[in-house]
């Protein structure tokens, strides 16, 4: 087991590499669905939803892009 000597441990990394993962996953998903879900003839309830998923995750993006671009970590 290693111990840390100097007493203080290093800052907690930002999982946002991940997030740009899992935000991208989700907006391609989500708007690949609303899509099927529209030229299926599906109730408006699952297009209107799935899109809304999409604009979060697109939302969540441009917050991760803008958080990347000014020099956080991960």
């Amino acid at each position: 087991m290693m111990t840390n000597l100097g007493g203080t441990s290093p800052p907690p990394r930002s999982a946002l590499t991940l997030r740009l993962v899992l935000a991208t996953f989700g907006l391609i998903i989500c708007t690949g669905a609303a899509l099927v879900f529209a030229y299926s003839g599906l109730p408006m309830a699952l297009i209107v939803v799935a899109a809304l998923f999409a604009v979060v995750a697109a939302v969540d993006l441009a917050v991760i892009i803008r958080r990347k671009a000014h020099g956080e970590p991960g």
